[in-house]
């Protein structure tokens, strides 16, 4: 099963009003947006709009972030498409981590898990 790669943008109000989200983006000068950056096996769609509803599996579990729940505005593919589908979950986190970095050192401010 595929995993895939997404950033949503989020309101630049999580950065006001979210401490540990700003303690982890010292560099951001507001510019450029905030964003959260994620891996799914799901479509990027799926996936957000799971974030966006709360979603919890079957056992009850959240599997949606509470700071894209309260924050999150849309997709941003274009920080995303390039990177293809990645086979192994253990990759994906390791890509998840590396386009975070890159893209903080690009000015964004950017949270991952």
């Amino acid at each position: 099963m595929p995993y895939r790669i997404y950033v949503i943008e989020l309101s630049k109000r999580v950065y006001t009003e979210n401490a540990k989200f700003r303690a982890a983006n010292p560099q951001f000068n507001g510019v450029l947006q905030c964003v959260y950056v994620g891996m799914t096996s799901k479509t990027p769609k799926e996936r957000f709009i799971q974030h966006k509803t709360g979603y919890r599996n079957k056992k009850g579990h959240k599997l949606s972030a509470n700071i894209v729940e309260k924050y999150g505005a849309y997709l941003r593919p274009s920080l995303y498409n390039h990177i293809d589908p990645i086979v192994s979950r253990a990759d994906a986190l390791k890509m998840e981590r590396v386009l975070s970095l890159e893209l903080r050192r690009q000015g964004y401010a950017v949270w991952f898990n």
